[in-house]
């Protein structure tokens, strides 16, 4: 059985604050089984974006697990690439959530698949 989004997010939200980095949930989706991307912002203009993993993986996954993969080809893409995306993404799945970490390092403290 697969965690709620909801409850998924208050531990990821706790989990960045235990190691010092500010994370918010900028948009709120579907409480049980909304997508979520996780955006970290470096704080010079740039960001990472990370989404659900492709379903190929997912389905190779133990319980259900959340598994991420980078959303965009580069790391550091400039943040109104990022913005474009996500508008993309929103228009695609109305019920995603969208999580914002603070961080120069491009820390992400999530569960990514190699790529």
């Amino acid at each position: 059985m697969r965690l709620k989004t909801a409850l998924w997010v208050a531990a990821y939200l706790r989990r960045c604050q235990v190691e010092g980095l500010f994370a918010v949930v900028r948009r709120r989706g579907a409480e049980e089984a909304g997508a979520v991307f996780v955006r970290v912002s470096r704080l010079d203009g740039t960001s990472d974006l990370f989404g659900p993993a492709p379903q190929s993986v997912l389905d190779a996954v133990p319980s259900g697990g959340r598994v991420f993969a980078q959303s965009l080809a580069n790391r550091s893409t400039p943040d109104a690439d990022v913005e474009a995306y996500l508008e993309r993404q929103i228009k695609f799945d109305p019920d995603l959530w969208i999580v914002e970490v603070e961080d120069k390092a491009g820390r992400n403290l999530l569960d990514l698949i190699a790529g």
